[in-house]
């Protein structure tokens, strides 16, 4: 990671400071922007960096940051920091080419793993072959149910929408999120998404 920078582009400036300062304590070369439109004027994504951006700023979007980086065919692997109720937007952000996406509020070590494995991804292989087919085969195991649950939570909907929409109670809802989670062997939200995105999967 020594060879790495680390954008920070976030328009809050104590959100820029605390990860500038958390990132640069334990060695990481750091860079900070107030916006996405500064960053890109900048040019700053030659090189071996990677990308923690927001994803709700008023100037430009971390979706729409990811979008204009890849119409500059730039490969900048990319970290997205959501708020609650943003899932659909951080799906659009890895449709769009972010290799993470972590809500607030979130743990430093997750922060920094996230960076760590988003570094990396020049180096790794996507997800296919048996690694496609064991995750088939984990969500086969879902009940009908299960699935119209996922649907919901994939969409970001929260549980009461979920429940009321499926007509159970919503303590029903997390009791199927919970089946869920040790059923598709995900550790958090984000990494759920990453499977289920991972398999192109419709619901």
């Amino acid at each position: 990671m020594d060879d790495y920078v680390v954008h920070i582009v976030d328009d809050e400036e104590p959100v820029r400071n605390s990860l500038g300062f958390l990132l640069g304590t334990i060695g990481f070369s750091v860079e900070m922007h107030a916006s996405a439109t500064g960053y890109l004027a900048g040019a700053p994504y030659k090189g071996k960096t990677c990308l923690v951006t927001d994803l709700r700023m008023p100037d430009m979007s971390g979706v729409d940051l990811l979008e204009k980086l890849n119409e500059r065919g730039c490969m900048v692997p990319a970290v997205v920091i959501t708020g609650h109720g943003d899932v659909p937007m951080a799906v659009a952000a890895m449709k769009a080419g972010a290799v993470d996406f972590i809500e607030k509020p979130f743990e430093d070590d997750l922060l920094i793993e996230a960076i760590k494995h988003a570094a990396s991804q020049f180096d790794e292989i996507p997800v296919q072959g048996d690694g496609v087919e064991a995750l088939r085969e984990r969500l086969s195991a879902l009940s009908e149910r299960e699935r119209q649950v996922l649907s919901g939570v994939v969409a970001g909907q929260p549980n009461k929408t979920i429940a009321n929409e499926l007509a159970i109670s919503p303590r029903t809802v997390e009791v199927h999120r919970a089946n869920i989670m040790a059923k598709m062997q995900a550790r958090n939200l984000p990494g759920l998404v990453r499977m289920i995105m991972a398999l192109d999967t419709a619901f």
